[in-house]
């Protein structure tokens, strides 16, 4: 075939089923911005009230979430990245290449349910603060009670579906906009309710040191009691949820779809920027926020949703904290889940599968119990995906090692893969095994899962022929992607390098963005240091929910323009 012949036929093939182009790579800023934005979301609310619901102590969540967290980040910079920079392929494609279509369309199936009903969680979450602002009553039912409710549902849902379509990049950029304020207006709602919480337990606005902050952690926070009065988590269920919240991602190698585009394998570390920005900060500020809003409704934490809580923090912001940390979130997943529809209707786009996907989405959203139970969703979730990762591993990593050989399904043309398949079911039946038998802490089930299915796969896929000599088609598959990227290369020949807008009025609309940021921080650490009464408490967070508000218009307004600036000069 010749070069002109390759080229046609690559044209003919969509572009998320080729390995990235050099020219697509993204440096680390990106990965920061998409991991900051994702990670410090609307499920922090959600997840935060969990450890103060189930009972873990101050010292348990400060310790545990440090170490899980970095557990976390080291499983996307260890697994996660090096596979995905390596191949510049998703999961989904890759998985085509080592088990065949059938396979690959059962777990697509899956990721596209798990993601879609993830990104549904976060819109309902989004609607909870919307419907604060319209006195809709909160929706503790597993299904819609107000048909208004539906309807903040369906016009939150359909920004977050725009925003998927239009791809990576867009995620991004959307991500890299709201990280910095989310990270600044989380650590804000923990100080301005602080006070309260410090009067409340030792009567005082002000804290005289550490040991006050445990004192008042342990007597009003993390208690070490759960919400039915027995003995709560210790620090290894911490560690371990920490570690488990992502396993879907990291151990179980979706985030191949996100890291494909990275320049190099060591931008995993930047996952570090979402764990403990998002994971570790941000539940603890979520905790501290939770508490305090039912310190102040003489309440329990676990009759409160997000929409509650923010605004009793934050006061108008807390409806923009909750809407946006609910979109960052939700567009990362639906991008995920268009992408795995697309892998399943290779001659649909993926913009049009994200659509179709997100309209199902959507409707999903409009059924508030989907939030209430996202720490089970999470870990059920990383168990069922975490064995394909496992698959995924052994090929690419081990097999290289052993004397066997990468894509052998695919150099014998199976449509089915007999080892993956039943690699995968073996996996499940012995994980959810586990768990039935309470064997080791329902946390930790994904890391046995995963070592089982890497020996099972490996035994069965030798048994198959994966250690036969595949040396032609193996030189065949080598000249194919030299011809692809040689496409790639000549479809590249045209593209401009990126300009940094340096202007003036740039310069300035950053420069505002950043003063506004600088603000809501200084009068939050008034509200939290400088409170020496409940009279001035009362009158120092008045002022900051009002100015905080106005920040929040200036700073999205200015570095909105700025970006479209910015976009416009690399048009």
């Amino acid at each position: 075939m010749t070069t002109s012949q390759h080229s046609h036929s690559f044209d003919k093939m969509n572009e998320e089923q080729l390995p990235v182009a050099k020219n697509k790579l993204h440096g680390w800023k990106h990965f920061a911005g998409l991991y900051a934005g994702e990670h410090v979301a609307a499920t922090e609310f959600v997840i935060g009230a969990t450890f103060v619901a189930l009972g873990a102590s101050t010292i348990d969540i400060l310790l545990g979430l440090l170490i899980g967290n970095l557990l976390a980040m080291c499983s996307w910079w260890l697994l996660t990245a090096p596979i995905a920079v390596e191949t510049r392929l998703s999961l989904y494609n890759y998985l085509n290449k080592i088990a065949g279509d059938s396979m690959t369309k059962l777990y697509n199936w899956a990721n596209v349910i798990i993601f879609s009903v993830i990104s549904a969680a976060m819109i309902t979450v989004s609607s909870t603060a919307v419907r604060f602002l319209f006195d809709i009553p909160a929706q503790l039912n597993w299904y819609p009670s107000s048909l208004w409710f539906v309807m903040i549902v369906l016009a939150v849902g359909s920004i977050v579906v725009v925003v998927a379509m239009y791809g990576f990049s867009t995620v991004a950029d959307f991500s890299k906009i709201c990280a910095p304020w989310l990270f600044v207006i989380f650590i804000a709602g923990s100080f301005t309710l602080f006070p309260a919480l410090s009067h409340h337990v030792i009567g005082s606005t002000t804290l005289n040191g550490w040991q006050d902050f445990i004192t008042i952690g342990d007597n009003s926070i993390w208690t070490g009691v759960n919400d039915k009065g027995e003995k709560g988590i210790g620090l290894l269920e911490v560690i371990g949820f920490a570690w488990a919240a992502n396993s879907i991602t990291h151990f179980g190698l979706i985030d191949m779809a996100i890291f494909r585009f990275a320049k190099r394998k060591s931008y995993g570390l930047f996952s570090g920027v979402g764990m403990f920005f998002g994971h570790y900060i941000a539940w603890i500020s979520a905790g501290i926020m939770g508490a305090g809003t039912a310190v102040l409704l003489k309440t329990t934490i676990t009759q409160l949703d997000p929409g509650d809580v923010a605004y009793h923090a934050l006061g108008f912001s807390g409806f923009v904290i909750i809407i946006i940390a609910g979109w960052t979130t939700a567009n990362a997943n639906l991008y995920r889940a268009g992408l795995a529809a697309q892998s399943i209707f290779v001659n649909q786009s993926r913009e049009r599968t994200t659509a179709i996907v997100g309209l199902v989405t959507v409707v999903i959203a409009c059924f508030p119990f989907v939030f209430t139970q996202m720490l089970p969703l999470l870990t059920y979730a990383g168990l069922l995906v975490v064995p394909v990762g496992g698959i995924v591993f052994a090929e690419h990593v081990l097999f290289p090692k052993i004397g066997l050989t990468r894509y052998w399904a695919k150099y014998q043309n199976l449509t089915k893969s007999t080892p993956a398949i039943a690699t995968w079911a073996l996996a499940l039946v012995f994980g959810f095994g586990l768990n039935s038998l309470d064997i080791i802490s329902f946390y930790y089930l994904f890391i046995p899962t995963w070592i089982f299915t890497i020996i099972i796969y490996t035994v069965l896929a030798k048994k198959y022929g994966a250690d036969l000599d595949y040396a032609d088609a193996i030189l065949a598959d080598e000249n194919e992607q030299q011809q692809i990227a040689e496409y790639q290369e000549s479809m590249a020949i045209n593209d401009k390098d990126i300009i940094d807008d340096g202007s003036k009025i740039t310069k300035i609309l950053n420069g505002f963005a950043f003063v506004s940021l600088i603000t809501i921080t200084t009068l939050a650490v008034n509200v939290m240091f400088f409170s020496p009464n409940m009279q001035v408490y009362a009158d120092n967070k008045t002022l900051f929910e009002s100015v905080c508000f106005a920040c929040t218009i200036i700073y999205f307004s200015c570095s909105y323009v700025a970006l479209k600036r910015h976009k416009k000069l690399n048009i």
